[in-house]
């Protein structure tokens, strides 16, 4: 009986008492291994895969962890700036004895399943991170992002009753001009309806309003407003 088996990327023909190098299983020198991705189990009654034979099995024995021959990478750029680059590289393999094929209970038989990696032995299990934790540090977070637009909402309050008359109904006053007259002291059509003519060329001088006050008719528009 024959096997033809997939390992490391890798198919191969293999029958009981094959020795063969495989790419590097993460098992030790005298571990029984199992392959399970079997494509063909052959013999009186051959049988294919589709892509591979259920529960059938190649046992191997690991004889010993080797490397293959050593190959040369070297690089040569011609250039203004010419650079020279030599790699050497040894693959890592495993050099396996095949012992027995299964056409089936492989599922059942109890050996490890031959995996390909750098480390030695049955890889450590996936710690997984206790949710309870983890669920109490993420909420924490989110609880203080709930609280804070409740402070600034609290702190704008007191802002937007102090704010007095809506200024903006004046005529060219915008949230632009509103602030800067807020910022001078003033915040009410009482104030405006009340400035003289000393008044009027301070606050035009301060605020770089350029007569706007007169040609938009400001003190006549905020002694109507004023009244109510």
């Amino acid at each position: 009986m024959f096997a033809v088996m997939k390992t490391g990327g890798k198919q191969y023909k293999v029958q009981s008492g094959d020795t063969l190098r495989v790419e590097k299983l993460a098992a030790n020198a005298g571990d029984k291994v199992q392959f399970n991705e079997v494509l063909m189990v052959g013999g009186d009654s051959p049988v294919v895969g589709s892509p591979v034979v259920a529960d059938a099995g190649v046992q191997a024995e690991v004889i010993e962890q080797i490397k293959g021959p050593k190959t040369i990478n070297f690089v040569k750029r011609r250039r203004k700036h010419s650079s020279k680059r030599t790699k050497g590289h040894r693959q890592q393999l495993t050099l396996v004895k095949i012992t027995d094929i299964l056409a089936s209970g492989a599922d059942k038989s109890g050996v490890m399943a031959a995996e390909n990696g750098s480390g030695f032995g049955i890889a450590a299990a996936p710690v997984v991170a206790k949710p309870a934790k983890t669920a109490a540090k993420a909420e924490a977070p989110a609880a203080e992002a709930k609280a804070e637009p409740k402070k600034e909402a609290k702190k704008a309050a007191p802002k937007a009753d102090a704010a007095g008359d809506d200024l903006k109904q004046l005529s060219g006053v915008g949230p632009a001009l509103e602030k800067k007259l807020h910022d001078a002291g003033v915040t009410t059509f009482a104030q405006i309806a009340a400035w003289t003519e000393e008044d009027v060329a301070a606050m035009d001088e301060k605020l770089s309003f350029k007569g706007r006050i007169e040609r938009e008719g400001w003190i006549a528009q905020a002694q109507e407003l004023a009244k109510g």
